[in-house]
């Protein structure tokens, strides 16, 4: 055995004797993983043939583990006497030679520290590295956290959440139909709405109590106007429902703006009354523009609500349902609807109920179409990104026993007690209460419900509409200019560069000046090679904006939520638009 082990030694000696030494350099110690999972080791790619006095014990024998250094590792096979008794022996291969080591005689193994320093391993060696050793070996059985993660927030949140939008010209009928919706599903109780009819009576206005559901404040209700974006929860057996009640005049376009925001689905209340839809739809009225506007949110299902079928100067006739879905049709086809695909019509009469949640029956006998609430239940599910960056865009902020603000996840997901980050002000902050539908405290949401967020380690006054609330890991952009495809809707004369502007993107409402017409764009999306003097309505162009402040934005091809705009003048809405590029942009990396 001294012999064989002494002739291995010369021929390793002879073979390595040009390979340089390095005395300073550190004994090699192997390190070891006890939490690894077991080592199976494979054979080496070409082990050599035993010789012939330990063939036969060669068959019977365990295959000798070897580490191969800087070449191919060749097996020397051990004494045939002994093959079948002795354990596994450790071969190193230098330079395409191998050493054959005999195992320690303690039990537990000691590290091996060789006299001549070891080259990095080949991607081909049969043992692993001391990287590979500390990590775990993949395996594909084991469940995915991510997928694990969804599943049980969908669990927790089995009903799909669906925003809901009411717009429509001012006197349309909106309100009283949203408080009739929330009446017949039972979300207010029948004494509630007993005392707002009692004092709808002495206001003199006995004919919106159902409307005071949703107008809850004395300004609303003395002028029988909505102005604020109102909000109200309502529930069936498929889905949960935030209703957002939209202002019809055109003084309160912006907050109408950010309602849209945050919509999945609109419903374009009408009214069949004799003049009034005359009045809703021509040049001025709030029909056209607010089916531009919600279009350009992203809105892709509009239900139009032909309201007030029921009133005498109607009376359920079908000419009159027939003459409006007759001028609607081209209008919302040119905005960018298709009419058999993304528009519903549907006769109803908010003040009765005919037609909200059970079918219109004998009083329209011509129409055996679902109501409005079938209707809502019956649309497609809306794809949510739960596990996506995470994206609130703040609609709201007040001071309330701490800050609280509110808005609709559009990506991502939240629990009690996350640490967020608010953009663009890179406020790092702690979520402390989550309240859901009917101010009921949750402990989690998921994207694609509306939510109101009690935050800890922050201040009301830092925090402001239009700011967006993300994870520390995956922060949005934050930018004071950027390119953009626009198309000009409504102009009274050309616009050039230098043109100011009020921004409306997600939340955010923001003063904005086109510093640049970069490109004029043709019908066919072609670009003009020169920057055009001036552009026109009807016409597409590329512009750099600059805003007064940074805001939070994405680009369209990327977060689409967050990329389209509406650029508003004067009460009108000039133009809408999609940002292609950030030219001046900020992004914050998580914080420790």
């Amino acid at each position: 055995m001294a012999d064989d082990q002494g002739k291995s030694m010369d021929n390793v000696v002879k073979k390595t004797g040009d390979m340089s030494l390095n005395a300073g350099a550190k004994a090699f110690v192997p390190k070891f993983n006890v939490k690894a999972p077991a080592f199976v080791p494979r054979p080496a790619a070409a082990p050599a043939a035993p010789t012939a006095a330990a063939a036969p014990a060669a068959a019977t024998a365990p295959k000798p583990m070897s580490i191969s250094i800087g070449g191919s590792a060749s097996t020397s096979a051990a004494p045939a006497a002994s093959a079948a008794a002795a354990p596994k022996t450790m071969s190193i291969s230098i330079g395409g030679s191998s050493v054959s080591q005999p195992p320690p005689a303690a039990e537990e193994p000691a590290p091996v520290a060789p006299s001549a320093p070891v080259a990095p391993a080949t991607e081909s060696a049969a043992a692993p590295s001391a990287e590979s050793a500390a990590a775990p070996a993949a395996d594909d059985s084991q469940p995915d956290d991510t997928a694990a993660e969804e599943e049980m927030l969908l669990d927790e949140h089995f009903k799909e959440h669906m925003n809901v939008i009411f717009i429509g010209h001012v006197d349309a009928g909106k309100s009283t139909l949203g408080g009739n919706i929330l009446y017949l599903t039972d979300m207010v109780d029948k004494r509630t709405m007993e005392k707002y009819e009692r004092e709808a009576k002495e206001a003199g206005r006995e004919s919106w109590y159902l409307s005071w559901a949703l107008d809850t404040n004395q300004e609303e209700r003395a002028k029988g106007k909505t102005v604020e974006c109102g909000r109200a929860f309502f529930e069936t057996s498929k889905r949960r429902y935030t209703i957002l009640d939209a202002p019809g005049h055109k003084n309160y376009v912006p907050s109408m703006v950010g309602g849209a925001a945050q919509a999945d689905v609109a419903v374009l209340v009408i009214s069949a009354r004799k003049g009034e839809f005359e009045t809703g739809f021509e040049r001025g009225g709030q029909t056209r523009e607010h089916a531009v506007l919600v279009k350009t949110a992203g809105v892709r299902t509009l239900i139009v609500a032909i309201n007030k079928m029921d009133d005498p100067t109607v009376g359920w006739d079908k000419s009159r349902y027939d003459e409006v879905i007759a001028k609607l049709t081209p209008f919302l086809k040119k905005t960018g609807y298709n009419p058999k695909t993304d528009v519903i019509f549907i006769p109803l009469s908010g003040f009765t109920g005919a037609g909200v949640k059970d079918r219109v029956g004998n009083a329209c006998s011509w129409y055996q179409g679902a109501s409005l609430l079938e209707t809502l239940d019956g649309l497609q599910a809306v794809e949510r990104k739960i596990n996506g960056p995470l994206r609130i865009p703040i609609s709201e902020k007040y001071r309330e026993m701490g800050t609280i603000v509110s808005g609709k996840i559009e990506s991502g997901h939240i629990r009690v007690n996350q640490k967020i980050m608010i953009m663009p002000e890179r406020r790092v902050c702690e979520i402390s209460n989550i309240y859901g539908v009917n101010e009921a405290e949750e402990q989690s949401a998921i994207s694609g419900d509306n939510v109101r967020i009690k935050l800890r380690g922050v201040d009301d006054d830092v925090v402001q509409n239009g700011f967006v609330i993300v994870d520390r890991k995956h922060p949005c952009h934050s930018t004071r200019e950027f390119d953009a495809l626009l198309v000009i809707r409504e102009a009274k004369n050309i616009i050039t560069a230098g043109f100011k502007s009020v921004l409306h993107v997600h939340t955010a409402t923001e003063e904005i000046i086109l510093s640049k017409l970069l490109h004029k764009v043709n019908n066919k999306n072609q670009r003009s090679r020169m920057p055009p003097p001036f552009v026109k309505q009807g016409e597409m162009c590329i512009v750099r904006i600059q805003t007064s402040k940074p805001i939070c934005v994405e680009r369209y091809s990327e977060f689409p939520q967050l990329g389209r705009f509406t650029l508003r003048d004067e009460g009108k809405t000039i133009a809408v638009g999609k940002i292609l590029k950030l030219v001046d942009t900020n992004t914050v990396n998580a914080a420790n």
